[in-house]
């Protein structure tokens, strides 16, 4: 059975995004058929990191204040939250909560924002690369949840949408640990499809409005869209969002790591409904180019020798001194703990410990890392 996906065409966030998800959940029967009334409703928002909603790093307000009112109508009690990236503590979640624009959600239409900053470790023998999950205490004592992403590229993953936003199930510097295991990216798209098999998404939202494109998930250039996308399915919503952008699907590394399982992950396989197609005609989006190494496994190298040939093909990052303000958030969040502060107190990168999971470009609150491309690593681009 085909996966269905809703296509919604909304300009901008001062259109009627109520009626627009109205519309598209209509294909289903209406937020009723996913929400019953008393029902604790877990809107797991994009909270990466204390920004404003204009920079197009975090779900925006608005599409997040339209989902409460229809879990609100269907008699749900909506819950916002996430777990962003650096501690999971409350002074942290506070200031998030106010940077994005989501504390003016609630106050408006009395929904709650998580302040459980609790976790919980859970066995699930069903994992392909991890058999238990430690995981936030919202996410596990929700009856439903409703990830509201955002269509985003990313500097490690390429995309960022429906599976990775449920990331933010794991809290904390915990995310740093699993970058830290889970270091190939093949592995970590495993990581990723494991935690959306368990969270097990109710109905999956993305807001594609104003998306991100060129150096994602924080450090990209905001790009009008106009695109509310919809699915019960979170792999079958990206594979859409994907191609909507003109991003082959085959170029995620969660794509791949779901067809593997058997999981949604061609456009043969999805419904689509909605709008047209052809009201979007997005050309020459930015997409992050990664380099293939794995021309190197068939090579009969030494491990040290394939290191050195590896730091100096895979892209690496780079940081603007003149821009940091020295807050030391990349050094605090490097899962593999490869950086450091200079005598100037500016930071500088280890290659050789360096795992390219680009969590400092990822939280830099100044965008002052970059990613180097090397130029032989370009002519080695999947």
């Amino acid at each position: 059975m085909q996966e269905k996906v809703v296509l919604k065409y909304c300009p901008d966030y001062s259109a009627d995004i109520v009626q627009s998800l109205k519309g598209g959940l209509a294909e289903w029967g209406g937020m009723s058929e996913f929400v019953k009334p008393g029902q604790k409703v877990l809107l797991k928002v994009n909270l990466l990191m204390k920004k404003r909603p204009e920079e197009a790093v975090t779900t925006h307000p608005s599409v997040v204040e339209a989902v409460v009112r229809l879990v609100q109508e269907a008699g749900g009690i909506p819950i916002i939250g996430d777990s962003p990236g650096g501690p999971y503590t409350l002074n942290a979640l506070q200031a998030v909560y106010t940077r994005s624009g989501l504390r003016d959600v609630a106050e408006r239409t009395g929904a709650l924002l998580n302040e459980d900053i609790g976790q919980t470790t859970i066995p699930f023998p069903a994992g392909k690369i991890v058999k238990s999950l430690t995981v936030t205490n919202c996410a596990l004592d929700a009856d439903v949840i409703i990830p509201i992403s955002k269509l985003k590229t990313h500097g490690m993953m390429t995309f960022t949408g429906a599976v990775k936003i449920l990331f933010g199930v794991i809290p904390g510097f915990l995310k740093a640990e699993y970058h830290l295991k889970m270091f190939k990216i093949t592995d970590f798209a495993d990581l990723l499809v494991d935690i959306a098999s368990w969270v097990k998404p109710t109905l999956n939202i993305m807001d594609g409005i104003v998306g991100m494109e060129g150096d994602g998930p924080s450090a990209g250039k905001p790009r009008d869209i106009g695109v509310l996308i919809m699915s019960s399915d979170p792999f079958a919503l990206d594979v859409v969002a994907a191609d909507l952008i003109g991003l082959k699907p085959e170029r995620v590394p969660t794509v791949l790591a779901a067809r593997n399982r058997g999981l949604t992950s061609r456009m043969d396989e999805i419904e689509l409904k909605g709008d047209a197609r052809s009201l979007w005609r997005i050309q020459d989006f930015e997409i992050p180019k990664t380099v293939s190494t794995n021309f190197l496994d068939m090579v009969p190298l030494p491990k040290t020798a394939k290191k050195f040939m590896l730091n100096r093909v895979r892209p690496r990052p780079v940081f603007e001194h003149s821009v940091c303000v020295g807050c030391k958030d990349c050094v605090n969040n490097c899962p593999p703990k490869a950086l450091s502060l200079n005598e100037h107190q500016r930071p500088e990168v280890d290659l050789e410990a360096c795992i390219r999971c680009f969590c400092c470009q990822e939280l830099c609150p100044q965008q002052a890392v970059k990613i180097f491309k090397p130029w032989i690593g370009k002519r080695l681009l999947k």
